[in-house]
């Protein structure tokens, strides 16, 4: 029988080691994809208001000579 108390450091370190290992080959931090690119924004339309036409009124060529 194991008379050793457990202790939480040993497991960890054990568990931890290949992630180690793996750092010390590939690099730190370990290379990973870019994440995908977001979405554009939707664009909310403006109504524009449209201006009312205003008839203008020409004097006829005749009218404006006899004035």
């Amino acid at each position: 029988m194991l008379k050793e108390k457990l202790n939480w450091k040993r497991p960890l370190f054990f568990a931890l080691l290949p992630v180690f290992f793996v750092m010390a080959f590939v690099g730190f931090p370990i290379p990973v994809a870019p994440p995908p690119p977001t979405k554009p924004a939707v664009e909310h339309a403006v109504v524009i208001k449209k201006k009312k036409k205003r008839i203008a009124l020409v004097m006829p060529d005749e009218a404006a000579e006899d004035t």
